[in-house]
């Protein structure tokens, strides 16, 4: 790992979104799969702010998890988050669009459906991804074993707790992810982690313990992780 240390949200969201910039402009058809939440925001923000300087129409993003049993045109899906921060800024076109549907008639068949686009379309060039606060990436959730594949995520009360979910009332939530194995095929892997919040799970992971029961200490074992932490 190649670590980061920054003193503000704004000095790490400038730091990634370089990260991101430069890995599109070597790359105009780079597979980015792409994590939703409070983390990644000001990234994204910074890099559509920069959209003059890459060229997008080539960029393909890959959907990294989404709140199963949600609508899909709820506003508190990653669909809904990903439109409004990457998608629609950037003009990404439906055919460089690949999605986890947030509310399939048949969970099980969507996940192997997005396998399948995953290995026609990748393996992904960059992953950005957030540290959940039980150490969770995506909805790859602590446990006994880790699913390698995409799969059906029962979620913690940690992810329950999220303030994405917290909109979702009356919605029995359940996760859909990429799997470890995916994840970890990854060219390069960027963790975001930031805030206060974070400190505990964060001093954890860089104990550099490998545990099913803290998911992210399996990128120690990849050889191309930048983590910027504030």
């Amino acid at each position: 790992m190649h670590i980061q240390h920054f003193d503000s949200e704004t000095a790490l969201a400038a730091a990634a979104s370089q990260i991101i910039l430069q890995a599109i402009q070597k790359k105009p058809d780079l597979l980015l799969c792409a994590a939703t939440g409070n983390t990644p925001t000001a990234t994204y923000q910074n890099l559509v702010a920069q959209r003059t300087l890459f060229p997008s129409n080539k960029l393909r993003i890959f959907k990294l998890d989404e709140w199963g049993g949600a609508p899909m045109d709820h506003p508190g899906t990653c669909e809904a988050y990903l439109q409004e921060h990457l998608l629609q800024p950037l003009n990404i076109l439906a055919d460089r669009y690949f999605s986890f549907q947030s509310n399939p008639a048949d969970p099980q068949q969507e996940c192997t459906r997005i396998q399948k686009l995953l290995q026609k379309e990748g393996p992904i060039d960059l992953c950005v991804l957030g540290l959940g606060m039980n150490g969770h990436l995506a909805f790859n959730e602590p446990g006994a074993f880790l699913q390698p594949h995409c799969h059906i995520a029962q979620l913690t009360e940690d992810s329950l707790g999220h303030s994405m979910a917290k909109d979702m009332q009356g919605v029995k939530l359940y996760g859909l992810t990429l799997g470890m194995s995916d994840i970890l095929a990854a060219k390069e892997v960027l963790l975001l982690i930031s805030g206060q919040t974070k400190v505990e799970i964060t001093q954890r992971l860089m104990e550099a313990k490998i545990s099913t029961q803290l998911p992210a200490s399996f990128l120690w074992l990849h050889s191309n992780v930048q983590v910027l932490i504030q």
